[in-house]
């Protein structure tokens, strides 16, 4: 979500008024023991976890970065050793005869469209037409060499060219999906709501090598998934009174789909992020203490649906319970069109920001999850047994297993605290393990985790260490040595090591990369959010907020930089348009194609971008998926 929209809407509103120690605070401590960081990107590469070995390794990011000069204005500037293209910019048809895109569009057409606001996603490979799911290998740990291998599986060689890809469709604002400041009708409402949720689309390159070109194409899988489209709940708290409305109306719908995950079975999650924002209240209401952790308000974001749409009415008691069957992560079949989409209520419910899988011992299912919100907090799900052997006996493994949240200590270890009903503490505040997972933020108030500054995205690398982005926080008062700036308007990166292979309950932990804007340093950023590790070592992060050099003035487009974790190399290899966010990452099998996404170019606005129409200063800017790929069609990041 665009950095000025958050800071209005969310980020300046602190949920968490617990008296828990702020992260701020360890790592003050926890810095006041060892003399490093002085500031700025000059200590990317020292980390606790680094500074013990003596090995000096060559960089694998080797590519011609993006001047500062060419980082702005309105179009996109990419390495000088890549190219890109645009694919599904919003309101496309979802496949080649669907209804073409009008501004502003209908309800009809919109829900048989793509969505707006382009965010996480993930690349599905398919077989082929007779035998089409294919899967995709999270990280194995007994065989982290997996992914290279599958590159040579012909099913994978297939993939790298016809693929399904699920994509988030976080938010748009009224005046960019509606033209205007708020709905008069339900119908305005039904347009706005089409534009949210989860995009299914089948897509398939013409042409080897780089000059290729992806479309979408006829599917009998691709569909929409929007607010208002049939789902189910699992796990735990599925039965769960507080899921249930007096109106006895059925679940339905996803929205404010941020980040993602994608499971070694074949499926993609989605995650419901700032999903209060869509809630309202017509007439009197008082918010209840849940309520308020979760920062329902009377106006809500200023959508207005509530008004024309009882679902989202606050005050309406027929719909009493409504904003608890949102803040979940969603689980989707990419390769079955009929299957109802089922929200995993063990993974807990806060305002998710993503969800990275990996396997730890013994085959179990190990997910890492930021709450994105200032002083919220870092959570690990853990399944009950190995994955495979779940799935073959009927079981999600993602409906059985435990659910932790992180505190971080000052001596750089940490400690994974479970939310369960059996704790004394919780079962004085809850009466049942389903109120637990449905209000999470509550029961980790009561643990005593770390309140961080806006837990972001989570991704695994391949020696095994967690990252995060923690993107800024506006509130923060007191500066330390790993966070220069007070307030902290740039955040940082923070990654950690569980014990016992992820299952574990203890971690070390240290501070990654301080994202601080410097003047004149060619490798400035702020803000990171979007992240990824690929199988090589290199970090892939992503940027939504201000990039300056190092004053007010902004000089850059948001940005995805490349990161050796090793050697602490950084350098830019994409920049959006202006008023965008750099958001969404995906691949192919073969890491030579990559799809990112620009979302809200302009904010909206045609004066600022027509993306991806040519100039004009009158067309309306529209989310676009990016496809980028080497000019020589090697490896991405390279």
């Amino acid at each position: 979500m665009s950095q000025e929209y958050k800071q209005d809407l969310s980020d300046n509103a602190i949920c968490n008024q617990t008296g828990n120690v702020p992260f701020y605070k360890v790592l003050e401590a926890r810095l006041s023991r060892r003399d490093i960081l002085k500031g700025g990107l000059a200590g990317a590469a020292t980390t606790f976890f680094a500074a013990a070995s003596p090995v000096t390794y060559a960089s694998k990011v080797g590519f011609n970065p993006v001047p500062i000069a060419e980082g702005s204005g309105p179009w996109p500037s990419i390495s000088s050793d890549y190219q890109w293209d645009v694919l599904i910019p919003w309101g496309e048809p979802l496949e080649p005869d669907g209804p073409a895109f009008n501004y502003p569009p209908n309800s009809a057409d919109q829900a048989k469209q793509i969505g707006i606001g382009h965010d996480g996603m993930w690349y599905f490979p398919i077989k082929d037409r007779e035998s089409n799911r294919c899967g995709w290998d999270v990280w194995d740990w007994n065989d982290y060499q997996s992914w290279p291998k599958n590159m040579e599986n012909p099913a994978y060689t297939h993939g790298n060219w016809h693929g399904v890809l699920c994509i988030n469709h976080e938010f748009g604002r009224n005046t960019h999906v509606l033209g205007k400041e708020a709905p008069e009708s339900l119908e305005d409402v039904r347009v706005s709501q089409h534009a949210h949720g989860v995009s299914v689309v089948e897509i398939r390159k013409s042409g080897g090598g780089p000059s290729g070109k992806w479309s979408q194409i006829e599917s009998d899988i691709a569909r929409r998934v929007h607010v208002n489209t049939p789902v189910e709940f699992s796990g735990p708290a599925a039965g769960s009174d507080l899921l249930k409305t007096p109106n006895g109306n059925i679940p339905l719908g996803t929205v404010n789909n941020c980040a993602n995950g994608y499971t070694p079975w074949g499926t993609y999650l989605t995650c419901e992020e700032n999903f209060n924002g869509y809630f309202g209240a017509n007439g009197e209401w008082t918010a209840t203490p849940e309520q308020e952790r979760y920062g329902f308000s009377e106006a809500g974001f200023g959508y207005g649906w509530h008004i024309f749409d009882k679902r989202f009415d606050l005050s309406d008691p027929d719909y009493q319970n409504e904003e608890n069957r949102f803040g979940w992560v969603v689980e989707i079949d990419p390769m079955d069109g009929t299957s109802k989409p089922v929200k995993r209520t063990a993974l807990g419910r806060v305002k998710h920001e993503g969800i990275a899988l990996t396997i730890g011992l013994d085959g179990r299912v190990v997910g890492y999850m930021g709450d994105d919100q200032r002083f919220d907090y870092i959570y690990k799900f853990v399944s009950e047994g190995n994955w495979r052997e779940m799935l073959h006996a009927g079981k999600s493994p993602l409906d059985y297993g435990k659910l932790y949240v992180a505190r971080f200590n000052d001596d750089g270890t940490g400690d994974w605290l479970e939310l369960t009903i059996d704790n004394p503490d919780i079962a004085q505040r809850f009466s049942s393990q389903d109120e637990v997972l449905t209000y999470a933020r509550i029961a980790a108030d009561i643990l005593g985790a770390t309140p961080m500054d806006r837990p972001e995205w989570t991704t695994v690398g391949p020696d095994g260490l967690v990252y995060c982005t923690l993107t800024n926080n506006s509130r923060r008062e007191v500066a330390n040595a790993a966070n220069p700036l007070a307030p902290n308007a740039d955040g940082h990166i923070i990654r950690w090591k569980d014990t016992e292979r992820f299952t574990g309950l203890h971690f070390d932990w240290d501070i990654y990369l301080i994202s601080q804007s410097t003047h004149g340093t060619e490798d400035t950023f702020s803000d990171p959010d979007g992240i990824w590790a690929d199988p090589d070592g290199r970090l892939f992060i992503q940027t939504d907020g201000g990039q300056t050099d190092g004053g007010e003035e902004v000089v850059l487009n948001n940005q995805m930089l490349v990161s050796d974790t090793r050697t602490g190399d950084l350098r830019r290899l994409f920049t959006g348009v202006a008023g965008d966010e750099i958001t969404g990452i995906a691949v192919t099998p073969n890491r030579k194609t990559m799809f990112i996404n620009t979302q809200h170019p302009g904010n909206g606005d045609p004066s600022l971008t027509n993306f991806p129409a040519p100039v004009d200063g009158v067309t309306v800017p529209r989310d676009s998926t990016i496809v980028i790929t080497r000019k020589n069609f090697g490896t991405i990041g390279t």
